[in-house]
């Protein structure tokens, strides 16, 4: 009888144990993703390697043992920091401009918002380019996890540039990562003269660059380039 007793008080108990483990989990996720969302954020202010579990659990409110509980480590910390970032890299810039139509006017539309997203960064940072200098000599997973999410980025815009070349609005000669890689050069080098340097007008200059670089390669027939854009206060 208490066997019998013990197995039927399990089963009484499994539906309301089915039930919390979901909301366990959940709310596990809710604070795992608030966890990352302020470590991006200071991530932004003092780069991967200044993130302290420290510092960041006195932000969330709280316990260095109860942000490892999520992470394990500060290195999977950093990691999952990179993935959110290109997480929102990708909404922000590449699914958007997925709905222009093929060839110049989604490279246009991927280069725009490329630009856009670095104009927000000017005043906090880049994780890409701050992590390319933290971890640029620096082997394992923390560089391997920036490496990948750059690769991915520019093989995206590279594809880009084969399609413009498919449809007949760059020349059939051109080389595709010679673009990106031209293109990649000014995204820099507006970041390292807005950020570093306070050079007014370096937005103005890599949209200009960017309308000339378009114009070396584009096929006698391709399509009108758009009325440059100003770009946001302070930086024009």
């Amino acid at each position: 009888m208490p066997a019998s007793t013990s197995t039927t008080a399990a089963v009484t108990r499994c539906p309301d144990s089915a039930r919390a483990s979901p909301r366990v989990a959940a709310k596990g996720r809710q604070t795992k993703a608030a966890i990352v969302d302020q470590a991006l954020r200071m991530a932004a202010q003092v780069g991967l390697e200044g993130l302290s579990i420290g510092a960041l659990a006195d932000a969330m409110g709280m316990s260095k043992s109860g942000v490892f509980a999520h992470f394990g480590s500060r290195e999977e910390l950093q990691i999952a920091v990179v993935r959110e970032y290109y997480a929102r890299f990708e909404r922000q810039v590449f699914q958007p401009a997925m709905r222009a139509p093929r060839g110049l006017p989604r490279v246009r539309a991927l280069f725009e918002r490329w630009m856009r997203v670095t104009s927000t960064e000017l005043e906090s940072g880049c994780i890409f380019i701050g992590g390319a200098v933290e971890f640029d000599d620096r082997p394992g997973p923390v560089r391997e996890a920036l490496v990948q999410a750059v690769s991915v980025w520019l093989e995206a815009f590279t594809r880009a540039i084969r399609q413009a070349k498919a449809e007949g609005h760059l020349r059939a000669d051109v080389a595709e990562r010679q673009i990106t890689f031209e293109v990649h050069a000014l995204i820099l080098a507006l970041h390292y003269e807005a950020r570093f340097l306070h050079q007014p007008g370096a937005l103005k200059r890599a949209t200009t660059g960017f309308e000339h670089l378009l114009a070396r390669y584009a096929a006698a027939d391709a399509p009108v380039s758009p009325s440059p854009r100003r770009g946001p206060r302070g930086h024009r």
